[in-house]
């Protein structure tokens, strides 16, 4: 077995990697750039080396500085995780040049299956079903929009070297496959170092579902069941299971075997990911194959019980599975969420600074129940604009899907992150969604269900009752303490009223408490009680409690007057005044927001690709302002109106912050 390991990426994926080796006794070594010398996966390697700025282009995915920091390091194999390199064959070339082991595919399967446009032809020679398209390469904008065309709109504007859904674009019209073109080609060549793109026809209300599978060199290739990938947004995956609550068994071994076969077919080893769309009726089209390990392959480990990590070391240190078909088993049901540093309230636009808090929820593994958290950062440290902004992936494991969903909302609800946008809330709003919970969804989910993007989820009025009670029981404790802490020790009871008015936006609450020893017994107006407990005390930004014998988690943050509360993807602020209070409350004005209308700010942190308009230009609605780069993705702004450009403030290589002004009208 190796006794040194080269782990080649950062973040989660990176400490995950060196997770596993240290169980396998392997020495690991971790790389890093500018922007990550406090990473955490440089603090959990045995070793770390520098490799350059913290650009990507200057690091992480330039060979010749990760080839330097293996000759340094003496490091025997390398494991280049997900993205970067890891589908490079020039850098599994270089590796197998200088005698160290790649722990992945041979460089001739790379070649084969992790080109799109390569894949795709010898899969359709194989005999697989795959989605019309044009697999050739395409020169220009023009001519992308007259193959569309050909085609048939809508169409998938794909990089051939693509994956992550970077360089992905679906056009209804000549004018977006123009546009899309050129923006896919653009974070093609920013991410990948290729710009090939091709076009492929967006077949309507598919599922997407993957296929894990496992390859020796000895000849054998086994499958480990498949996951449900379908929850996705801009062509990124954000919630994955497996299995799929979709799939019978016979559609399953259809898939996995076919699996098998086009692996074969290529003489691919390692672990490897077969993805397909599937329709209603549960017919099945080949979309790519991924010669790496997957981001979402916790799930798949956690039914199956196999480390995929140990299993590719062990593939690529020569030795034959001792796992076969029939071993496989898929037991319980696992989910996986992935945390984003993306607000959600913006359009799910990029967010970066410094993490003021983080605190997962506590892992366990347990009989009926398991909760694994993989992660890249740590309190404290930044989230950087230069590379993906995920900041771990949350999965939960039970017997069944209903119980693994409901263990994925109390991991939610406890998890806590703050200094940066993230997209937590919209998680916890789909662990309820009826269609998710149901299992009737598509790829299509999000933009259905969220068409007017995300903007909370607003509690029913029996829930909303619950979280009021809660605010009310909170503040009669924070009171008492608050009399305490002034020195009005004697009768403080007495001083601490019974009858408050808990207003929350659009509605009222006049609710009375009965506190004893072990609670308190909160009575609204039309007569219902609720009993609330809970060892909370003021301070704490967490609060497990009960009410009415339910569990209730809320994030908790005092504003002048009550809390802001956060729950299920509620975000929400609640006064808790005394009724005299709650009368003088009513006569005071609100307060006015800006008049930004007539400005452009800018809706993330990022970089100006270009500017599209000059001053005194007249713009339409809809017409292209400018481009912002953030996060390896390209966000294209459009004026809301028709209006007069007065005055142009960024310039092509600017780097802004959020609501930094970028133009001003007229």
């Amino acid at each position: 077995m190796f006794k040194k390991l080269l782990v080649a990426n950062r973040g989660e994926i990176a400490c995950r990697v060196i997770k596993t080796a240290r169980r396998m006794g392997i020495a690991t070594v971790a790389i890093y750039s500018d922007a990550d010398r406090r990473a955490l996966h440089v603090r959990m390697a045995d070793e770390a080396v520098h490799i350059g700025p913290a650009q990507a282009a200057q690091s992480y995915i330039s060979i010749d500085r990760v080839m330097a920091a293996i000759r340094e390091t003496g490091a025997e194999a390398v494991h280049p995780g997900y993205g970067f390199l890891s589908e490079n064959p020039k850098f599994a070339a270089a590796l197998e040049a200088e005698g160290i082991a790649f722990v992945g595919p041979p460089v001739a399967a790379i070649e084969a299956m992790g080109d799109k446009i390569t894949s795709k032809k010898l899969a359709d020679e194989a005999g697989v079903s795959t989605v019309p398209g044009h697999m050739g390469l395409i020169e220009d904008a023009d001519e992308a929009a007259r193959i569309a065309s050909e085609i048939g709109y809508p169409v998938m504007i794909k990089a051939s070297a693509g994956g992550g859904g970077k360089g992905m674009r679906i056009a209804w019209n000549d004018e977006e496959a123009r546009e899309g073109f050129q923006s896919s080609k653009n974070e093609a060549a920013a991410s990948f170092g290729d710009d090939r793109i091709f076009i492929e026809k967006f077949v309507t209300q598919p599922r997407h579902i993957e296929i894990q599978i496992l390859a020796d060199s000895h000849g054998n290739t086994i499958y480990l069941g498949e996951r449900e990938c379908s929850i996705q947004r801009r062509n990124q995956k954000v919630i994955e299971e497996a299995p799929s609550p979709f799939l019978d068994e016979e559609t399953r071994k259809a898939m996995g075997e076919q699996a098998c076969a086009l692996a074969a077919a290529v003489g691919y080893t390692s672990a490897g990911t077969v993805e397909f769309i599937v329709d209603g009726d549960r017919n099945f089209y080949f979309l790519e194959m991924n010669t790496r390990l997957q981001v979402e392959h916790p799930v798949t480990e956690l039914v199956t019980g196999i480390d995929l990590v140990e299993q590719m070391i062990r593939v690529a240190d020569g030795e034959a599975l001792a796992i076969r078909q029939d071993d496989v088993r898929l037991n319980g049901w696992a989910i996986e969420s992935r945390l984003y540093a993306e607000d959600p309230y913006r359009g799910f636009l990029p967010s970066i600074g410094r993490l003021t808090r983080y605190r997962p929820p506590q892992e366990r593994v347990e009989q009926d129940l398991v909760v694994r958290n993989d992660t890249g950062v740590f309190e404290g440290g930044e989230i950087s604009m230069f590379y993906d902004p995920m900041i771990a992936k949350l999965c939960s494991w039970a017997p069944d899907r209903g119980a693994a969903i409901a263990a994925m909302r109390d991991a939610l609800d406890g998890f806590e992150i703050e200094g940066i946008g993230h997209n937590l809330p919209f998680l916890s709003a789909v662990m309820d969604h009826p269609k998710f919970v149901s299992g009737d969804i598509t790829t299509a989910f999000i933009a259905e269900e969220y068409p007017d993007g995300f903007s909370g989820v607003a509690l029913d009025p029996e829930t909303l009752a619950r979280v009021a009670a809660a605010a009310a029981a909170m503040n009669r404790v924070a009171e008492i303490r608050r009399t305490r802490i002034s020195g009005r020790m004697d009768n403080h009871e007495r001083k601490v009223g019974d009858d408050w008015v808990v207003i929350a936006p659009g509605v009222e609450m006049p609710v009375t408490i009965r506190a004893d020893r072990e609670g308190a017994t909160v009575r609204h107006a039309d007569g219902t009680e609720m009993r609330v407990t809970s060892t909370w005390v003021p301070g704490q930004p967490l609060a497990r409690l009960e009410v009415d014998g339910e569990k209730l988690v809320l994030k908790v943050e005092r504003v002048t007057g009550g809390y802001r509360l956060r729950t299920r993807g509620a975000d929400l602020t609640m006064m808790v005044y005394s009724p005299r209070q709650a009368d003088l409350m009513r006569h005071m004005p609100e307060k006015a927001e800006a008049d930004t209308s007539k400005l452009l700010l800018c809706p993330m942190p990022g970089l100006v690709v270009r500017i599209d308009v000059e001053e005194r230009q007249e713009v339409e609605q809809g017409q292209v302002l400018c481009t912002i780069e953030a996060m390896k993705m390209e966000n294209v702004l459009r004026a809301e109106r028709k209006g007069v450009v007065a005055k142009v403030n960024a310039a092509a290589g600017d780097s802004l912050a959020v609501d930094d002004v970028i133009l001003e009208f007229e």
